[in-house]
């Protein structure tokens, strides 16, 4: 028993009373149609489960600022392990948080630093030397006749504490006045402190005026303030500024001394190592604590720091003749590449040997996940899900636990087949580490190196909830009800089209600069489906999202600024470009399927003109839950109400006055065939295209959404509960029921995302209806069922970061299959040859 996870009586969402043996210390795959309940099984009934019985475990105390979380809906969980989800979601909102601080490799660097570090002058970059009181005492002499300065000694610096001693103590030795975080204050008084809040307090040793006859007084005062700390303040009183020396630290030709130096000076989010001209935040253009700013391409860089994010004496320290922001700017790969090669004397060697190891360890989780190319001073909140997602990965990698389950949602997202194999053998790594991997997926290599497999469907929505089939992947494989089986045994095929479309013009981009792309041009070929593919961090997203998309918007609305290319042909083959992003479709749960595309507004029309609405003189607003008059006024028509959980992210309960149902009772009661305008909203979008099958307006606008996949959504589902890949498709539906030319060019970020075997095949058929009306569809994508799809490739590489941002190889799918320097290539090559030999070919649809 202890060696499976028994669960009886799953009926969370839409699963129907299941129950399943799962074995333990293995790689478990969920997987099955959109909407067949796969997360309903592995995040909300397991993983909850498991952080419910964890917050059950915790004190009395401790649970009173939680409160309880709601039981899954499941009659019993047998062989839960403490569970850890590893979700896709933004890793941090504030914009201090980069990779570096995240994964604690910019903590180990900071003490690293702070140990074998070697000072220079920010100013002339020559070494820097400690200075002696002879030294100081030449120093301030030097300064003009007549000058009002103050001699301090900082006896606490940016620390927490009361610090009552130390105060008292300095009053006994004499001392009057004292600068506590920059304001004067007498010692006479009562000086209370905040102990939660970081403090610097510096003693006034001496007053004087800079003049001939001084220099004992100079000498005896500066003696006194080296006595309490290794720093001297020269406070200059006219100027308001201070001059720091130390006994330790100071630049024969510039004079400019710099403090001690401890870990905290090199930490960007302290006023003792933060730039003072960007407080640490190391661009212009984040507006706040919440890290709101336009996009990853669009941040500016500070021009004090060059958004290194530290104060310039910080960046004076040096490690093999790089700053801790110079390094901090190198990529994962090319920081491990630095660290392997780093020349250290054996002293130094001995000191930092520990440190090293742990930064080592990190940086090799990172490259194995597959995020070798992003830099270390990545602002988390740029990371993509699916990165957030690896990096997270890491990180339990690198805390080496043992007996934990681990929850995963399409960690595969994002990555290219080769960096693919690079997870799948990480998770294998943590499997073999004794802790279970429960991953919702639809990779196909990642199915087939699972140990244990759980399709669920038969289909989404309503028909979905049900185990179609269990076992490994060759038994899933050889069972005819798994339509997840019948993929992996070539059984179903999505077909390799009959001919490839060709190109009916092109538009142009030369010298492209921006990120890792470096005086590139391409050609974008136009009335053709296109495919960029790449390795990750090869520069896709940099050059159809950053340079092709906005170079495209600009020049339609005839902006001026900043190019990142230096000329552009073609652009009058076009009408129209449509970016459809992975974006919320709304950041309200108001916003949801039906009101983003319009089909609401029919349905409420359609209510307001039923014999019951018009007698009681009910119009089309009455059936807005957004409005007064038909909804319900206790919850404001959101059918919820929130609860702050503290610790925990906020939680959402049923409104108490209208069940959830968002109107008030005398809305409830005007129906159409039966139907309350709550239960339409409760309906899938598949039960509504069957419910308003005789209503044109209705049934078309619904058979789109069908189409891309979505019949299993529900009409009313918050849009804050979708994924990106299903709100970049429900913008598709949206587009696709507009009356449009052609001649437009539409793009889309991996579409994929979240879709099994047979709903890539109606993305597909999707793609080729645009395509075939005279449109260009563009996609960024790594499956190579949509790859081999496409008429046109444009593959980018070899490598990521630095290593890529070169065309490798373009052409027909094809003609890429046989570039030997392509990647792409490679796994596109073993894909069509094991099709093409396949003698019986399915359609998915036979």
């Amino acid at each position: 028993m202890d060696d499976f996870i028994i669960i009886k009586g799953a009926r969370e969402h839409n699963l129907k009373n299941i129950d399943l043996r799962l074995p333990r210390n293995s790689i478990i795959v969920i997987t099955g149609p959109s909407g067949s309940g796969k997360s309903s099984l592995a995040i909300d009934t397991i993983y909850a489960e498991g952080q419910r019985r964890f917050v059950q475990s915790l004190s009395s105390y401790a649970r009173q600022f939680i409160g309880e979380l709601q039981k899954p809906d499941v009659d019993y969980i047998e062989g839960l392990s403490p569970s850890v989800s590893i979700e896709q979601k933004t890793v941090s909102g504030s914009p201090r948080s980069t990779l570096g601080t995240i994964t604690e490799i910019y903590d180990y660097m900071r003490v690293l630093y702070t140990r074998i570090g070697k000072p220079f002058c920010y100013n002339c970059g020559n070494p820097i030397s400690s200075q002696d009181t002879e030294g100081i005492i030449s120093s301030i002499l030097s300064l003009s006749k007549g000058t009002r300065l103050q001699i301090l000694s900082p006896i606490v610096q940016q620390r927490k504490g009361l610090y009552r001693k130390e105060l008292e103590q300095m009053r006994r030795e004499g001392f009057i006045r004292a600068r506590v975080d920059g304001k004067m204050m007498d010692l006479t008084e009562d000086i209370k402190l905040n102990k939660h809040k970081r403090h610097t307090i510096e003693i006034v040793i001496d007053r004087l005026i800079v003049k001939d006859g001084i220099e004992r007084q100079l000498k005896n005062s500066i003696n006194v303030a080296l006595r309490y700390a290794d720093t001297v303040v020269i406070n200059l009183v006219d100027e308001n500024r201070d001059i720091l020396f130390s006994k330790t630290l100071a630049c024969t030709n510039c004079g400019i001394s710099y403090p001690e130096i401890n870990p905290m000076f090199f930490s960007f989010n302290s006023s003792v190592g933060a730039c003072p001209k960007c407080k640490g935040i190391g661009y212009t253009n984040i507006y706040d604590e919440e890290g709101a700013f336009e996009g990853v391409e669009d941040l500016k860089p500070c021009n004090e720091c060059g958004g290194m994010r530290l104060r310039k004496e910080s960046l004076g320290i040096k490690i093999g003749g790089l700053s801790i922001g110079e390094f901090s700017s190198f990529s994962v790969d090319d920081a491990l590449e630095f660290l392997n090669e780093l020349k250290l004397s054996e002293r130094e060697s001995f000191i930092a040997s520990r440190i090293l190891k742990e930064v080592k360890e990190r940086l090799s989780f990172l490259k194995q996940v597959g995020v070798g190319y992003l830099t270390l001073d990545r602002p988390a909140v740029t990371l993509s899900g699916g990165e957030a997602q690896r990096v997270r990965l890491a990180t339990q990698l690198g805390s080496s636990l043992t007996g934990v389950l681990y929850v995963l949602d399409e960690p595969s997202i994002g990555l290219h087949p080769r960096d693919c194999n690079r997870l799948i053998n990480t998770l294998k790594k943590l499997r073999d580490s004794e802790n279970t991997i429960v991953i919702v997926e639809h990779d196909e290599e990642t199915i087939k190196s699972a140990d244990f497999i759980v399709d669920l469907g038969p289909g989404g929505g309503v028909r979905g909830g049900w185990v179609v089939a269990t076992g490994t992947p060759e038994e899933i494989s050889t069972n005819p009800e798994s339509l997840t089986g019948q993929f992996l045994s070539g059984k179903k095929l999505i077909p390799i089209p009959v001919a490839r479309r060709k190109p009916t013009g092109y538009i142009t981009l030369y010298g492209i600069n921006k990120h890792n792309l470096k005086n590139l041009d391409v050609s974008i070929p136009l009335g053709v489906f296109v495919c960029v593919t790449g390795v990750s961090g090869s520069g896709k997203s940099t050059l159809v999202f950053d340079v092709l998309y906005r170079t495209l918007i600009n020049e339609m609305k005839n902006k001026k600024g900043k190019r990142s290319v230096k000329n552009l042909t073609g652009l009058e083959q076009i009408s129209h470009v449509i970016c459809l992003e992975q974006k919320p479709l709304g950041r309200t749960p108001r916003s949801n399927p039906v009101t983003y595309t319009g089909v609401f507004t029919h349905i409420r029309n359609l209510f307001a003109m039923t014999e019951d609405a018009r007698t009681r003189g009910f119009n089309a607003s009455r059936f807005s839950f957004n409005l007064t008059g038909g909804r319900c006024e206790a919850c404001k028509g959101e059918g919820f109400k929130k609860i702050e959980m503290h610790f925990l992210p906020d939680v959402y309960v049923p409104c108490d006055s209208c069940g959830g149902k968002r109107y008030n009772y005398e809305t409830l009661q005007i129906k159409f065939k039966g139907k309350s305008i709550a239960d339409i909203l409760d309906m899938t979008i598949s039960e509504a295209y069957d419910f308003f099958i005789h209503i044109p307006a209705l049934r078309d606008r619904l058979k789109l959404l069908v189409d891309v996949g979505l019949g299993y959504i529900q009409l009313g589902q918050s849009a804050t509960t979708l994924s990106g890949g299903e709100a970049q498709r429900i913008r598709l539906a949206k587009e696709l029921g507009k009356k449009t030319g052609k001649g437009t060019l539409y793009i889309l970020d991996e579409p994929t995302t979240g879709l099994h075997f047979i709903d890539i095949q109606r993305l597909i058929d999707v793609i080729n209806r645009l395509v075939d009306k005279g449109n260009t569809v563009l996609v960024i994508e790594h499956n190579l069922d949509i790859i081999k799809s496409a008429d046109y490739i444009i593959d980018l590489g070899p490598e990521g970061g630095l290593e890529g941002g070169r065309i490798v190889a373009q052409g027909t799918p094809e003609e890429i299959s046989n570039n030997p320097n392509s990647h792409t290539g490679l796994y596109l090559k073993e894909k069509l040859q094991k099709e093409n030999k396949d003698e019986e070919i399915y359609s998915v649809y036979n």
